[in-house]
C-alpha cells in the first residue's frame, strides 16, 4: 500500500519527507494480499539481474519500459546471437531447469543447416561497450509460461544512443531485404525476407514516358540532401497509385523499386484480417525505417470498418513524414475516391495497361523466345498476341520452350490459339462447364 502526503519540503511519503526534485515509491506490505506474491518474484528477479548487472560490470544498470511497441532491438538481438556477434554477452542464465540453449535451422546460409546458439529467452544478454542489457523473462501462471521483454540501461543518455543505433543498423540491414507485413487471424505478421533475385529497372517493361516519371520521382525523394524539398517547401512525403489489370508488371516494378533506391522497403498484403491496429503498427515501423519505401499491395480489399482510420492516418502531420507510399490494385473502380489524386495521400495515379505490339516484342526478345522459333514465327506471335498481359507473353515463352525441348520444333501460332482460347473461356465462364468440356463439378 502506498501512502503520500504533500508537505512543503515536497513530498511526504509514509512519514518521510522527500524533496521535491527527489521521487521515491515505499511499498507497505499487506498480509493476505494475493497479488503481492506475484509482486516480489517480478522485484526478486529485475533486482537479482541489475545486482548481477553491476557486481560483474561494475556500473548501475537501471529497469526500463518501452512505450512504443518497438521491438527493433529484439530482432537485431537474436540476429547477433544466432551470428556469435563479439559486440553481445550472454551474461547468465534467469531460472535454472529452463533452456539456456536452443538450436534453429538457417535456411539463409550459403548452405542451410542448424545453428545451436544461447537461448533469447531466460538468457540475459548484455552489449557492454553501449551500456544495454536485455532479457526475455519466463513468467510462470496456472495456465502455462509467458515471456515478458525487460531493457536495463546505465542512464538516459545510454539507452537514448542504443536506439539510435538500432535505427541506423534496421536501415542497412533492409538495404538488401524486404520488410513484408501480413494480416492474419492470428493478427500481424511481419518478416523480414531478403531480395533473392534482384529486378533492375532495364526489367520493367512499361511505357518509356511513363517509367521515367516514377523513376524520376524517386530518384528525386532519395536524393540525399533533399535539397529540392527543402528549396520549394515541399512536405517530404509522396504517394503513388499503379493500377490495371492483373499480371501487367506491377509486381515487377515493385520489385525493381525496393532493389533500386537507397533505403529500405517494406511491402504490406492487405486482408479481411487488416485493423487499425495493423495499419498503426505498419506506419510506426516505416517511420522508424524513413526515408523508405512502403507498398500497399490490393489497397481495394482495405476493409470498410478500417478506411476512416487509414484515410485518417495518411492525413496525419507526421505520419507519412519520408514515406514513398505506392498502393496497387487491380480493380480501381473498389477504391474510395477520398484516395485518388488527393494531395497528401496518393498524389498521382498511373495505370499500368496491356502491352503494346512494341513492348510485347521486347519482352519476347529479352525472354529469349527467338532460340525456339524463327523470326518469321516471332513477328507473327508478335502480332498474334495483342490482348495479352505480360504474364500470359511469359507462359507463352514457357510453353514454347517446352514444346521445342520435346519435340525439337514449335508451332508458336498454335500454342497462341490454345492460350487466347483459354482466355474467352475464362472471360465467358465457360471453363467452369464440365458439360462442355470444362472442369467444373456435375452433380
Amino acid at each position: 500500500m502506498e501512502r503520500k502526503v504533500q508537505s512543503d519540503q515536497g513530498l511526504r511519503i509514509a512519514g518521510i519527507d522527500i524533496p521535491a526534485n527527489e521521487e521515491r515509491t515505499i511499498v507497505a506490505y499487506e498480509p493476505g494480499n494475493v497479488n503481492m506474491a506475484e509482486y516480489e518474484s517480478y522485484a526478486r528477479v529485475t533486482r537479482g539481474i541489475e545486482a548481477m548487472l553491476e557486481e560483474r560490470y561494475g556500473v548501475t544498470y537501471t529497469l526500463y519500459a518501452s512505450d512504443d511497441g518497438n521491438n527493433d532491438y529484439w530482432d537485431l538481438l537474436e540476429e547477433d546471437v544466432k551470428k556469435g556477434s563479439p559486440d553481445v554477452e550472454c551474461a547468465g542464465r534467469i531460472y535454472e531447469g529452463i533452456e539456456g540453449r536452443t538450436f534453429a535451422y538457417d535456411e539463409d546460409s550459403l548452405t542451410p543447416e542448424y545453428t545451436i546458439h544461447p537461448a533469447i529467452r531466460n538468457n540475459v544478454f548484455v552489449y557492454a561497450d553501449q551500456g544495454v542489457a536485455l532479457a526475455r523473462i519466463p513468467m510462470f501462471r496456472q495456465h502455462g509460461i509467458y515471456s515478458e521483454d525487460f531493457v536495463f540501461a546505465t542512464g538516459d543518455e545510454a539507452i537514448s544512443e542504443f536506439l539510435r543505433s538500432v535505427r541506423i543498423r534496421q536501415r542497412n540491414r533492409e538495404q538488401d531485404r524486404i520488410t513484408v507485413f501480413t494480416d492474419t487471424n492470428n493478427g500481424m505478421q511481419r518478416e523480414s525476407e531478403p531480395i533473392t533475385r534482384a529486378v533492375s529497372r532495364d526489367d520493367v517493361i512499361l511505357p518509356e514516358p511513363l517509367k521515367k516519371e516514377i523513376y524520376r520521382s524517386l530518384d528525386q525523394f532519395f536524393a540525399s540532401d533533399r535539397s529540392f524539398y527543402r528549396k520549394h517547401n515541399l512536405p517530404f512525403k509522396r504517394g503513388i497509385l499503379l493500377y490495371g489489370r492483373p499480371g501487367n508488371g506491377k509486381t515487377t516494378l515493385v520489385k525493381s523499386i525496393a532493389g533500386s533506391v537507397p533505403g529500405p522497403a517494406a511491402y504490406w498484403q492487405i486482408t479481411e484480417y487488416t485493423s487499425s491496429g495493423s495499419v498503426q503498427e505498419v506506419f510506426e515501423t516505416a517511420a522508424r525505417l524513413a526515408p523508405m519505401v512502403l507498398v500497399i499491395e490490393d489497397i481495394d480489399s482495405m476493409p470498410q470498418g478500417v478506411r476512416s482510420f487509414f484515410l485518417n492516418t495518411l492525413d496525419g502531420a507526421t505520419s507519412k513524414e519520408g514515406i514513398f507510399l505506392i498502393g496497387t490494385t487491380n480493380y480501381p473502380e473498389k477504391i474510395d475516391p477520398g484516395l485518388m489524386n488527393r494531395a497528401g495521400r496518393f498524389d498521382r495515379s498511373y495505370e499500368i495497361t496491356l502491352p503494346d505490339k512494341d513492348m510485347r516484342r521486347i519482352f519476347l526478345e529479352r525472354r529469349g523466345l527467338t532460340d525456339f522459333v524463327s523470326a518469321e514465327a516471332f513477328e507473327g506471335a508478335i502480332a498474334l498476341t495483342q490482348g495479352f498481359s505480360m504474364a500470359q507473353l511469359g507462359e507463352l515463352y514457357v510453353s514454347a520452350a517446352l514444346e521445342w525441348n520435346e519435340q525439337g520444333e514449335v508451332d508458336i501460332a498454335a500454342i497462341v490459339r490454345s492460350m487466347g482460347g483459354e482466355m474467352n473461356k475464362e472471360k465467358k465462364g465457360s471453363w467452369m462447364d464440365a458439360k462442355n468440356g470444362g472442369i467444373g463439378f456435375q452433380l
